[in-house]
């Protein structure tokens, strides 16, 4: 996809299409009344016999458009005549990019940026017009033998006055990177575990590197992970014929001596739930239990291409979780790389063996604060359903600062309890601790787990699990939480 700003007048653009807001009462936006006045009346001929009534997330498209070079006019209902929520600017954008999918248009102009948002700018509408728009275009067809797609779109431009232009300017830059963060993201969730694979993610982690100067990579090994005293990782992989993985992808470019922000995204490629099988319905949705680790290749693509001031350190452990004759059992019991032993009452609470060692590792980085992203717990779905996904964590200003990133990039997270009570759940009478809690508190008791690891540093926890992708119909990855993270990460440079 291709992107600009446009500052000429309206009635000397040429393209596919434009688009132009329309509120309640039948007041127009700014564009939509100077395009109403160079087509003598169209659009307001349209709206005053009631085909649009204004409401949000409403769309009109004008097929024909006598005596102009505009072909086509998109209305797109606003709502109250007052500033937008954020939430409903991007139902707006969302009524836009929908209307525009089967007709044959290549070339748009959105002006929606011209609309008042409560508390957001211009940079941040320019910003939300390029990842509504890509989110929506996107789709998966590499495995296709037909890879037509549904969207013809190839050319956004994002009208903008003379004065605004800088700030337009700074949020298609934004808007840009993580597009192509949360594209990377969605691509690799949406492969089949038989071709992104432990080695797979390895790989393009690699491929990271050779394209960005700022990232270095370095691939541990299942021997580099034994030296290492890794048990709780390595006791997941041994059910598996593919090698496990522990990548770190690596981002130098803040002050020499600023410690590091750590991202952990969990990369299982699939989990089959090992001994404790999984039913098999919906199983194939297991292949999306490395969304984590995908998002965080998504982020430091961004984040390079950004070139935010910042150093991060991005760690994936990945492996699959398989049922055979050398996999875990209930009962086991395993020792982490902090010495911790875990007894494992469920194989298929794996997750939590890879991030623990994983969380491990990171002390070694010194960090200012660890971010791990995990699809964990099936019960975030039932707590939260798929809007939210959870924040957990042991420090109450970095688990605020990720709520409210995920407020302005509108990723919503919402933070859950980690309270001390919870930790009875995960009593063992034959090791440290084990590796479930039981059907009560799914998502905290985890987090609880987790925390065992993560008392040296400041750490937060985001369970995607019930947002990572979608399912039904429109099954696919969503790419998030790569705009929070990102948010997050701008808020930090």
């Amino acid at each position: 996809m291709d992107y600009s700003i446009e500052t000429a007048p309206l009635e000397e653009l040429q393209c596919d299409c434009i688009i132009v807001g329309v509120y309640q009462d039948q007041q127009l936006s700014p564009s939509a009344t100077a395009l109403n006045n160079i087509t003598h009346g169209l659009v307001n001929n349209i709206v005053s016999r009631g085909d649009l009534s204004g409401k949000n997330g409403e769309a009109v498209l004008i097929n024909a458009v006598p005596d102009s070079k505009i072909e086509r006019i998109l209305l797109v209902g606003l709502g109250e005549h007052q500033p937008l929520s954020a939430k409903n600017y991007k139902k707006a954008l969302l009524a836009a990019v929908n209307s525009l999918k089967k007709p044959q248009i290549k070339s748009v102009i959105c002006c929606l940026a011209e609309c008042d948002v409560t508390d957001r700018d211009q940079q941040w509408k320019s910003r939300h017009i390029i990842e509504v728009f890509n989110d929506a275009a996107y789709q998966f067809t590499q495995l296709k033998s037909d890879k037509e797609t549904e969207s013809q779109l190839q050319k956004i431009s994002i009208s903008s006055t003379e004065s605004e232009q800088a700030l337009t300017h700074s949020g298609m830059l934004q808007g840009k990177a993580i597009a192509e963060g949360m594209n990377l993201t969605k691509h690799l969730s949406d492969l089949p575990g038989n071709i992104c694979s432990p080695t797979y993610l390895a790989e393009q982690a690699v491929e990271l590197s050779k394209k960005y100067a700022s990232l270095d990579v370095k691939i541990l090994e299942e021997s580099d992970m034994t030296a290492l005293g890794m048990g709780a990782f390595l006791s997941v992989s041994r059910g598996s014929r593919q090698p496990a993985k522990l990548i770190t992808l690596s981002y130098q470019c803040g002050d020499k001596d600023a410690k590091p922000i750590v991202l952990i995204g969990k990369g299982l490629t699939f989990d089959a739930g090992g001994i404790s099988l999984k039913q098999a319905a919906s199983m194939d949705e297991m292949k999306y239990d490395m969304c984590g680790g995908a998002s965080v290749l998504g982020t430091l693509l961004a984040v390079a291409q950004l070139q935010l001031p910042l150093n991060i350190i991005g760690l994936i452990p990945s492996s699959e979780n398989m049922p055979d004759g050398d996999a875990n059992k209930p009962g086991d019991i395993v020792t982490s790389m902090s010495g911790k032993t875990i007894e494992i009452l469920n194989t298929d609470a794996e997750g939590r063996l890879l991030l623990c060692d994983t969380l491990t590792y990171a002390e070694r980085f010194n960090p200012d604060v660890v971010i791990d992203i995990a699809t964990l717990t099936g019960a975030v779905g039932v707590a939260l359903g798929r809007v939210a996904m959870g924040v957990l964590g042991n420090d109450d200003a970095l688990c605020n600062l990720l709520v409210a990133s995920g407020e302005t990039a509108n990723d919503s997270a919402w933070r859950l309890p980690l309270w001390e009570e919870y930790q009875e759940q995960l009593k063992s009478n034959f090791a440290d601790m084990t590796n479930s809690g039981g059907k009560d508190a799914g998502t905290i008791t985890a987090a609880c787990f987790l925390a065992r690891f993560a008392e040296k540093f400041r750490w937060a926890h985001l369970d995607i699990a019930a947002t990572a992708w979608r399912t039904g119909l429109t099954k696919g990855a969503t790419g998030r939480p790569v705009s929070l993270l990102i948010q997050y990460l701008i808020n930090r440079s």
